[in-house]
């Protein structure tokens, strides 16, 4: 946003009443295509911390080293091998 430095400049009281007009006219502008919402459907969505997942059962499918990827031995993630920046100590380009 371009500033003009030579236009007079406002007291605080002329900012504050300009905006509190502006948040005015926009909330009206907002409201028009709001769309309402169940509360109770959107909150059941959501897992609050420390909810007992005792029951729940995570699988994880892990797979062999190919031959074109290296892991990282300063971040330990796995990259292909054109992101090799150190051969010797094996660290990643973003590492490096």
């Amino acid at each position: 946003m371009a500033t003009d430095y030579d236009a007079p400049r406002k007291n605080e009281e002329d900012q504050s009443e300009e905006s509190i007009e502006e948040l005015k006219a926009r909330r009206h502008d907002k409201n028009s295509g709001k769309v309402d919402e169940d509360e109770t459907e959107a909150a059941e969505s959501f897992e609050l911390p420390g909810a007992d997942l005792s029951h729940e059962e995570l699988s994880v499918e892990v797979k062999p080293k190919q031959e074109d990827e290296f892991t990282c031995m300063s971040c330990f993630l796995v990259h292909h091998r054109s992101q090799l920046a150190n051969e010797k100590k094996m660290i990643c380009r973003d590492c490096d």
